[in-house]
C-alpha cells in the first residue's frame, strides 16, 4: 500500500534487490579493540599502551607526527627487537615540532612520501593483527585540543589491507638517510 505522497522508483527498487540478491564483495571479521574520542579522551595513552604490546612489528603512517609519548614508545618498542617503520607525510616531516629525527636516532627507518601531495594517512599496524586508525594524529595537539577519534581493531584481514597499502606508501617514498633539520 503506498501512501499519498509515496512514490515508487524501479531504480531504487531495483538497487535494493540487487543487494539481496548480490551481497558486497567485501565482506571482514574484525574486533573493535578500543574507541576513543578527543581532547582529553586518553587516545595517546591508547596508541602506547598497543605499542607497549607489540611484539614483532610496527608500520606507521602519520601525517602529523609530534608526540613524545608515542615517539617515546616506538622507541622502546625498537630497542626491544620490535620491527619498526615510519611513512611520513612529506610536508609535515620538516616541521620543527615533528619526531622524525628522534625516531630515526633510534634506529627506526623512515620513509618520506614525496608522490603525492598529502599523505594524510594516521595509521598504525602492530603485529599484522591490529590497526590503529582514525582522524587523530600522533601529536600533543590531538590529545588536548583538536575534535578527534581513535579505532583499534583487530582484525588479521583488515591488517593485511592496510599493510598492502603501507607497503605501496613505503615503495614510492624515499629513505631518509640524513637528519631533516
Amino acid at each position: 500500500m503506498r501512501g499519498k505522497n509515496a512514490v515508487l522508483y524501479p531504480g531504487v527498487c531495483l538497487f535494493f534487490l540487487l543487494l539481496l540478491l548480490r551481497p558486497p564483495a567485501f565482506a571482514l571479521e574484525a574486533d573493535i579493540a578500543g574507541l576513543c574520542f578527543s581532547p582529553g579522551g586518553g587516545c595517546t595513552n591508547l596508541v602506547v599502551k598497543e605499542i607497549d604490546g607489540a611484539r614483532r612489528d610496527i608500520r606507521v603512517m602519520a601525517y602529523d607526527f609530534t608526540s613524545v609519548p608515542i615517539a617515546g614508545a616506538l622507541a622502546r618498542a625498537k630497542r626491544r627487537g620490535v620491527d619498526v617503520e615510519i611513512v611520513f607525510d612529506s610536508q609535515n616531516a620538516g616541521n620543527s615540532y615533528s619526531r622524525v629525527n628522534f625516531l630515526r636516532g633510534n634506529g627506526i627507518p623512515i620513509f618520506i612520501d614525496t608522490h603525492v601531495e598529502l599523505m594524510h594517512d594516521k595509521v598504525m599496524i602492530i603485529d599484522s593483527k591490529t590497526v590503529i586508525t582514525g582522524s587523530f594524529n600522533w601529536t600533543r595537539a590531538a590529545e588536548f585540543y583538536n575534535a578527534e577519534n581513535l579505532l583499534v581493531v583487530r582484525s588479521r584481514q583488515l591488517a593485511g589491507l592496510y599493510l598492502q597499502n603501507w607497503n605501496f606508501q613505503a615503495r614510492q617514498s624515499v629513505r631518509l638517510t640524513q637528519p631533516l633539520y
